[in-house]
């Protein structure tokens, strides 16, 4: 595996993808410790108590607000969204992982949160698992996985992207970084063996 000498240097809106389980919101927040950047973890602003999703006019409105502002390291696929966030991002980083990874980092997940609140998800939000989700993660390869390549594919030149399939490339991505420079910023608002790399 290879990455450039100094990947995502100077990055100020980083947009991070990929299937459920793939690591996107821990990675986000390793992303803003080393960059100082603000973390966004779209989850928190789509759900509310009790998993009640925001309506769809309300939250295109919510995604277009955060990824206006000047820096952050973004988190979540919602794709009738993705292409609000792609305009505004200099960077991408998706996870492509295989699905027998994810399935078993969503597994791990739920043993780890089952009994206690994740800092990735809104109050009232618990971690649940269910036969209908599983099988969700596990067509996101068929589902989705091309949709987002297309549209990551009509990026303009100026966009750094980093197509990572395997966790030792995630564990390399952050071994280049340098460590953390400052405490990482609030978030923008609140609320109750492959690897590809492309940078202009």
């Amino acid at each position: 595996m290879s990455l450039a000498v100094e990947p995502l240097r100077r990055r100020r809106r980083i947009l991070v993808l990929g299937c459920s389980g793939a690591g996107k919101s821990t990675l986000a927040r390793q992303l803003g410790d080393r960059l100082a950047l603000p973390v966004v973890h779209l989850d928190i602003y789509y759900w509310s108590f009790g998993w009640k999703p925001t309506p769809e006019a309300e939250w295109q409105e919510r995604v277009g607000r955060l990824a206006a502002a000047d820096a952050w390291v973004m988190d979540g696929n919602y794709s009738a969204s993705l292409e609000t966030r792609l305009k505004r991002c200099d960077a991408v980083v998706f996870l492509d992982l295989p699905r027998w990874v994810c399935i078993l980092s969503v597994l791990r997940r739920w043993c780890r949160y089952r009994f206690a609140a994740r800092p990735d998800l809104p109050e009232g939000c618990p971690e649940k698992l269910d036969l209908e989700f599983l099988r969700w993660v596990w067509s996101f390869q068929r589902r989705s996985r091309q949709k987002v390549l297309d549209a990551i594919e009509r990026l303009g030149p100026g966009v750094e992207v980093l197509q990572l399939t395997q966790r030792s490339q995630t564990r390399a991505l952050l071994e280049a970084l340098p460590g953390s420079i400052g405490a990482r910023q609030p978030m923008v608002e609140k609320r109750g063996a492959d690897c590809r790399g492309r940078s202009g």
